[in-house]
């Protein structure tokens, strides 16, 4: 009897000491998940039912403990609208057996109606005795800083950094891919060179120049007609793409240019007044080569310049 209380005693010793182990790996991978941002689940696919092993479910949108039930058709719920059919379809296509692991990049919504980019892995590790899907193990990453900093990568790469406004690759990109989609169609190259831009950098300095480029930005976009893509090139030169556009809105644009550069913009150090030499190339968009239209529509408005400047001066290829 002594002999079996010393072995039970030593059972329950060691029991005792391996789920103290047991407390400090979980302790560990906790740590190193929380660390890293992610979480890892399990799924009881006949239930639905969630379980995440590192932090407590709906936490990573913003709802309290217990205020969402751990299920699939909950995280359904919670996907992005423009992403659930991509998720869902993903996920059901591995439970199917037409992929090897449920592997997507999509969007969650939060409680506060805001979304964060998620990167979701997992695999089936056990069926039951008829070869059915029984549970399925992965892991759920919060990637929406690393997609905020690929998308701000992306504006930069296209995006003109003081306007707002297009950058020449990303508009002769446009140009390209209308293009080659609407072939034998009307369209027009704007190119715009503000006149004396110069002298205001000169007398009012660079922070000056730079808000007159911010408010002739915002002219343009005001008055370029419908379908119109601008593109600011580089210094006071800018660029629009107008497709299927006439003759006349294109010189409602023009005239509603010219009138404004009558008003002076106001500064904090005075005021600037800064006018426009347009030129404009019509062209149909079959075979027509981007620097091509540019250095055509460079010439009209250099007509302009050589003529006293602002103004407006059309070409037709």
């Amino acid at each position: 009897m002594e002999e079996y209380q010393e072995i039970i005693a030593r059972l329950e010793q060691e029991n005792a000491e391996l789920s103290k182990q047991n407390r400090r790996l979980e302790e560990k991978l906790n740590a190193a998940l929380d660390g890293t941002g992610l979480c890892l689940w399990e799924q009881h696919i006949p239930t639905g039912k969630l379980t995440i092993f590192n932090m407590e479910w709906g936490k990573m949108l913003g709802y309290q403990p217990h205020e969402l039930e751990a299920t699939v058709e909950v995280w359904k719920s919670k996907l992005h609208p423009e992403d659930y059919h991509l998720a869902v379809g993903a996920f059901e296509d591995h439970l199917e057996g037409k992929a090897d692991a449920y592997q997507v990049v999509h969007r969650m919504l939060h409680k506060d109606g805001s979304h964060s980019w998620v990167s979701d892995r997992g695999r089936i590790v056990e069926y039951d005795e008829s070869g059915r899907p029984l549970r399925m193990m992965g892991t759920h990453i919060d990637i929406t800083n690393e997609k905020r900093y690929e998308q701000e990568l992306s504006r930069l790469a296209t995006e003109d950094p003081l306007t707002g406004l297009l950058n020449r690759q990303a508009i002769q990109t446009e140009f390209q891919n209308y293009s080659q989609s609407n072939p034998n169609t009307k369209a027009a190259l704007v190119f715009i060179d503000l006149d004396d831009f110069k002298t205001v950098n000169d007398q009012l300095g660079h922070k000056a120049g730079d808000f007159v480029l911010i408010e002739v930005s915002m002219w343009l976009k005001r008055f370029a007609p419908p379908l119109a893509t601008i593109a600011r090139l580089g210094g006071d030169e800018f660029v629009i793409f107008c497709p299927e556009q006439d003759e006349i809105s294109l010189n409602l644009l023009a005239d509603q240019l010219l009138s404004q550069s009558y008003l002076p913009i106001q500064l904090e150090n005075g005021h600037a007044q800064v006018g426009f030499s347009i030129g404009i190339c019509h062209f149909e968009t079959q075979q027509k080569n981007f620097e091509d239209l540019y250095v055509e529509s460079d010439k009209a408005m250099y007509q302009v310049k050589n003529s006293g400047k602002n103004g407006v001066v059309s070409v037709h290829l």
